[in-house]
């Protein structure tokens, strides 16, 4: 059984203030700049996913995080050779498989490892074995689970977006159980386990109160908030949220 910590790590994703700065064109606002505050804010790590298209986060920022972070690079990705390549150039701190289509607006579900085991197989032992962690991007289902720990990825994230995306009730209570069951599952077969995608303020408390996670990636949430408040004190106030569900 893996082991568990009573701390929750919070790894803030930036790849929408590059969509920002993209909408326009130029340098500004910076997600390398968003990282460091977000490291001065609380965040334990920093994600960012690289596309196919770089429609918000280019071979730049990449280049730029790896080397001004003090604080983990989690590099999320599609299974591609191109990706592969890019990852083991710069070998962030984790990489997280994802699954990836051109018209999507955001990534709208989890990686189907039982089903591509073998296509993922090579880019999983390519990664460990360039010393990188792996993790994959999975719905909360045990048999994805399963396939995760047989490919030999040490990480799994769990997708928490139906939970969210649903309203407070018995709908999300079936979503929330469905989150318990998996985490626990995870530590059972010995895979650490995250998860993240569409947690806010309203909602990342019961996710944070499952004993058995250890890390919650949130991103397009807290760069919103961040045009209210500011983005250090939208990360702060989530730190707080998540430690006091935690306790």
């Amino acid at each position: 059984m893996a082991a568990v910590s009573n701390v929750l790590r919070l790894g803030v994703n930036v790849d929408h203030v590059a969509t920002v700065r993209n909408a326009r064109g130029g340098i500004h606002p910076d997600p390398v700049r968003a990282a460091l505050i977000a490291a001065e804010a609380g965040a334990d790590g920093i994600t960012a996913h690289l596309r196919e298209d770089r429609r918000h986060i280019s071979d730049g920022d990449i280049e730029r995080l790896r080397s001004q972070l003090n604080i983990p690079l989690n590099l999320e990705m599609a299974a591609t050779q191109e990706m592969l390549k890019i990852a083991l150039k710069h070998k962030p701190h984790a990489v997280c498989l994802v699954p990836e289509k051109r018209e999507e607006r955001t990534t709208e579900g989890g990686l189907d490892v039982a089903g591509q085991h073998n296509t993922l197989a090579p880019y999983v032992r390519a990664l460990v074995d360039a010393g990188i962690r792996v993790s994959m991007f999975i719905e909360a289902e045990i048999r994805q689970l399963e396939a995760s720990r047989q490919l030999g990825a040490p990480v799994v994230e769990l997708h928490t977006g139906r939970y969210c995306e649903v309203p407070i009730g018995p709908e999300r209570d079936k979503q929330l159980e469905r989150l318990k069951i998996a985490a626990a599952h995870a530590a059972k077969i010995g895979l650490e386990c995250h998860a993240g995608h569409g947690l806010g303020f309203d909602t990342v408390g019961p996710v944070a109160a499952i004993p058995t996670l250890a890390e919650l990636n949130i991103g397009h949430f807290l760069v919103g908030e961040a045009i209210f408040v500011g983005f250090g004190p939208a990360i702060v106030r989530m730190r707080a949220a998540m430690d006091v569900a935690r306790k």
